[in-house]
Formats: C-alpha cells, sequence, structure tokens
C-alpha cells in the first residue's frame, strides 16, 4: 500500500473520528447578539378545531417578521405591538378589554427536537374564547416573548366567528419556528379583537401558567448533534454532503419544503 493511500485513508478516518465525537460546528448554539439582525421566519396554519375538513391545517403560510425584539417588560401586556394584520382597522390601536369576551382556556403542545436538548421548533397552540353575546367574529393575534423580554407578534389568526360558551369554536395555530429565535424559554400573549371594530377586546399571557417557560428555539438551532459519515477511500466529501442535507430533509418530512 502505498503512502498516498494510507495518507487518504487515515484522513478519512480522521474524519469520521471527529464526527462521532461531538457536535457538529454548525450546530453550535447561536447567540442573541448573533441573531440581534435576523428576520424571523416561521411557518403557520391556523384553523377551528371542530372542522371536519382541517386539510387547512396542513398548509401553512410562511411569515416574515422584524428581529426578534428583547428588552424586558414589567407586566404581561407591556410592551404589545400594533398589530400587523393585513387590512386590519387603524382603530386596532385602541383597548376596550372587558367583561363581554375572555377566555375560558387555552393550552400549547410542543413537537420536534431533533438535537434532544429539551427545545422544540413546533408550537401548537389551541384557544377557547367566549362572549356575552350569542355570537361575535373576531380574530387574534398571537405573541412571543423571549426570556420575560417585550412582545414579538409571531401568527395572527383570520377571522372567525366564537358562540357564546360553546366549545365547538376553541381555535388552533400551528408554527413552526423557521429561524430568528434563540435558544431559550418564551412565554405566549394571546390578543382577541373585535373583527369589526377593530378593538381589543380580551387577552391571556403568562399569568397563566400554560403560556409560560415554553423551551423553544428555531430550525436552524435544531440541527442533530451527532452525525454517522461512513466513509469509503477518499470519498469525504460525500460524507459532507448528507451532513448539508440533513436540514433539508428535516423541512420536507414535515412539509415545509416542496418536492
Amino acid at each position: 500500500m502505498g503512502t498516498g493511500t494510507q495518507l487518504k485513508r487515515s484522513l478519512g478516518l480522521a474524519l469520521v473520528t471527529v464526527i462521532l465525537a461531538g457536535p457538529l460546528q454548525a450546530a453550535q448554539p447561536v447567540t442573541t447578539d448573533d441573531q440581534a439582525d435576523q428576520q424571523r421566519v416561521s411557518n403557520t396554519a391556523g384553523y377551528l378545531k371542530s372542522e371536519t375538513d382541517a386539510a387547512g391545517a396542513s398548509i401553512r403560510k410562511e411569515a416574515r417578521h422584524p428581529a426578534l425584539i428583547l428588552g424586558s417588560r414589567k407586566t404581561a401586556s407591556e410592551g404589545r405591538r400594533v398589530s400587523g394584520k393585513s387590512g386590519a382597522p387603524s382603530a386596532i390601536i385602541s383597548q376596550n378589554i372587558n367583561d363581554d369576551f375572555w377566555f375560558y382556556d387555552a393550552w400549547v403542545s410542543l413537537s420536534y427536537d431533533q438535537d434532544w436538548d429539551g427545545y422544540y421548533t413546533d408550537i401548537s397552540l389551541t384557544f377557547d374564547a367566549d362572549t356575552y353575546y350569542s355570537m361575535a367574529d373576531v380574530f387574534a393575534v398571537v405573541y412571543l416573548s423571549y426570556q420575560g423580554g417585550a412582545w414579538n407578534e409571531y401568527a395572527y389568526t383570520e377571522d372567525f366567528t366564537i358562540y357564546g360558551e360553546l366549545a365547538s369554536d376553541e381555535y388552533v395555530i400551528e408554527t413552526t419556528l423557521a429561524s430568528g429565535y434563540p435558544t431559550g424559554d418564551y412565554d405566549i400573549l394571546i390578543e382577541l379583537y373585535d373583527a369589526y371594530t377593530g378593538y381589543l377586546v380580551a387577552d391571556m399571557g403568562p399569568e397563566y401558567t400554560q403560556l409560560s417557560y415554553l423551551p423553544l428555539e428555531d430550525m436552524i438551532l435544531d440541527t442533530p448533534r451527532q452525525a454517522v459519515v461512513v466513509s469509503h477511500g477518499g470519498g469525504g466529501a460525500m460524507g459532507w454532503l448528507l451532513l448539508a442535507m440533513l436540514p433539508l430533509a428535516a423541512m420536507k418530512k414535515r412539509g415545509l419544503l416542496s418536492t
């Protein structure tokens, strides 16, 4: 066996050893400073839980927002921002929370943690809003707060109808955090608006424990920490190609990447 062949095999084995020994460099956590100027990107679908045809749940729309606002807040609702909901009336800046509307319940389910670090990329938020009236058309705007910081809008619903205190009008918002969300604990704030006047009529935030201290991170940070590369001779480049395809495979599995 020639010296060149031996050197090539040694380099290939060294590459495999490094990959198996620990996390890939690209999988290292990104600090908030690194993400300060990053635009936030998410993919969201919303639908009434009672809908028999929930096909809309599988069609997620991409949403882009300004970079994550950090800072701090003194109260649950302080720091809320005017909604970016398309077509929302200017009166949305008014606050008219009263006893005619309220949230009966809300709960969150988290999923997808590919690097097994306890932080998830997918949020399924379900809430039940009630009203004193027999029926009312409303929409909701949802915010995330990073580590107790300012509120950052990440999703909103289309107009939907709630019926008194019935449970059949529960609404579901499913979101995948694609980028711009550093690893950490997040709180959720839900705001309910009257669809006709644009007035804020009810809200529910982290004072409700189901909406607080949610361990989240975006898909870029949720990279598998270990990978096995099978190298035959000088095929190291193919191994790196396979590693580069892992995030794409994950996106395709979630239906976020068209074939």
